[in-house]
């Protein structure tokens, strides 16, 4: 491989946040893959990249009766198979980094069921809105809209995650309009008495889109929970 290409897989690495012995692992499997589909290649062989020198190398051992290993090591690696890696290192590189990045997407919101998320409306039809979270979209449901709530495309909303699942595409995260517990985190945020405890909701009930009862106590008797809120 190129020393270049080296440099190049070493700062993509640095950039996006992943491990150069992961990239350099997961082009020797590619290699490895693509040398055994070559014309007379060896049944039992590997792949192995120089961290430092970038020198890959093919291995092999004859097998005996068994399918079992014997002998030494002895280098098989193809003339021109430097062509090679380098096309293998170019695919294998944005898929990982295709890889990493849906799984650093899903860990940003995973375990954030129960937040409070604005997006901005990008698909609004029958089935579901799209929200524009800004590195993920998010899904709202027909089943969690606000009856006769219809707001305009490019809008901002706000809207509660019940769900975050991980999917072969990236995170799917599932948000709501009609969660009571929308409107516990929407208390939290505006009212300052029951962001710092001071006030508690002990119960909230809903009919979206028409009204919303909830039941708060005082953790101080010189503060008034209805008045509070």
């Amino acid at each position: 491989m190129n020393p270049d290409m080296l440099e190049a897989l070493q700062a993509l690495a640095a950039d996006k946040g992943i491990s150069v012995d992961a990239l350099l692992a997961a082009l020797a499997d590619a290699l490895e893959s693509a040398y055994k589909r070559m014309p007379d290649s060896e049944e039992y062989a590997w792949v192995t990249i120089n961290p430092e020198t970038a020198d890959i190398q093919v291995f092999a051992q004859k097998l005996d009766e068994f399918g079992e290993p014997i002998g030494e090591p002895f280098d098989v690696t193809p003339d021109g198979f430097g062509r090679i890696a380098a096309q293998t290192a170019k695919q294998v590189m944005m898929q990982r980094i295709r890889e990493v990045e849906r799984e650093l997407k899903y860990e940003e919101y995973a375990g954030r069921e129960g937040d409070i998320v604005t997006g901005i409306i990008q698909q609004n039809d029958a089935r579901y809105t799209l929200l524009d979270l800004g590195r993920v979209e998010a899904l709202l449901p027909q089943a969690e809209q606000v009856p006769f709530e219809r707001p305009d495309a490019n809008s901002r909303l706000k809207a509660y995650i019940v769900e975050v699942r991980k999917t072969a595409k990236g995170p799917q995260i599932v948000v709501s309009r009609t969660h009571p517990g929308l409107i516990r985190r929407l208390f939290e945020l505006e009212v300052p008495e029951i962001a710092d405890g001071v006030v508690e909701i002990k119960a909230c009930a809903r009919e979206p889109g028409h009204r919303t009862k909830i039941a708060v106590s005082s953790n101080d008797p010189n503060v008034d929970p209805v008045g509070a809120c």
